[in-house]
């Protein structure tokens, strides 16, 4: 279960999720450092890191599932979210050039379908950034934040996952090494025990970041040889006299078709 947009809301507008948005942004603008012209998408609730391209990216709008609800976003000027359904987006065929999915693949129903979407409506030679709740990590083991909801993942299993939708991962790596603690100690050194915990204990990351590129391909199957048999056994239980017949039936000639009109 996902949590709904109110809570989503009220816990970034607190001084620990002001931390992890910081901490996550760091590592998405690792990846996306300017995005000039481009068509930019967040894809369940991806508002909090979306600001810092609001100034770069030509388009840039939020798409927030019917499940959790939607918000208005941003507090000023026109309005860029809209709510669409599970395994459905509202947008044409490859029209987006970044995809950016938070709060989003975790709560999903149907997760093969709603990456079947991702890949339909980003570019060829687009990127796709995913967020998810690593399963190692304490974030994944605690309800007291969004990211102690819903499906949590290890690195394998996402990665497995994109594969399966098409999607060739490129890069992966980890944030949210403090612990889930609003404290003013946690505040104050969060962000570098963040960089200290992404050399030393990489798998223990709160959340795992995965950039995929999208394939255009799928990949072809091995082929299988067939083995020939010799000569065909009978079932168990048949008789020999049975099988004889079958053998004269088989070598008997074909009596000649008639076609009627």
């Amino acid at each position: 279960m996902q949590p709904d947009i109110l809570e989503l809301r009220d816990f970034y507008d607190r001084p620990l999720g002001s931390l992890v948005r910081r901490a996550i942004s760091q590592r998405i603008r690792a990846r996306w450092s300017r995005l000039p012209g481009a068509t930019l998408i967040g894809v369940g609730y991806a508002v909090p890191f979306l600001g810092s391209f609001r100034n770069e990216a030509a388009r840039i709008g939020a798409l927030m599932p019917a499940t959790q609800g939607a918000t208005t976003w941003p507090a000023s000027g026109g309005v860029r979210t809209a709510l669409y359904e599970e395994e459905m987006l509202p947008l044409p065929d490859a029209s987006v050039d970044n995809l950016l999915v938070v709060h989003c693949l975790e709560g999903s129903g149907n997760v093969r379908k709603l990456l079947r979407e991702l890949w339909r409506v980003l570019k060829p030679e687009g990127s796709l950034i995913i967020v998810v709740p690593n399963r190692r990590g304490v974030w994944a083991r605690m309800d007291t934040t969004p990211f102690g909801h819903g499906q949590p993942y290890s690195p394998r299993q996402l990665e497995s996952a994109l594969k399966d939708a098409l999607f060739s991962p490129v890069d992966r790596i980890g944030a949210l090494f403090m612990p889930p603690i609003d404290h003013v100690i946690v505040r104050r050194i969060g962000l570098a025990i963040d960089r200290i915990g992404a050399r030393i204990w990489p798998v223990f990351a709160g959340v795992i970041i995965v950039e995929a590129r999208k394939e255009l391909a799928s990949p072809i199957g091995t082929t299988a040889v067939a083995r020939r048999l010799p000569r065909l056994v009978p079932l168990q239980g048949a008789t020999r006299a049975g099988v004889e017949a079958l053998d004269h039936k088989r070598s008997a000639p074909h009596p000649p078709y008639t076609v009627t009109r």
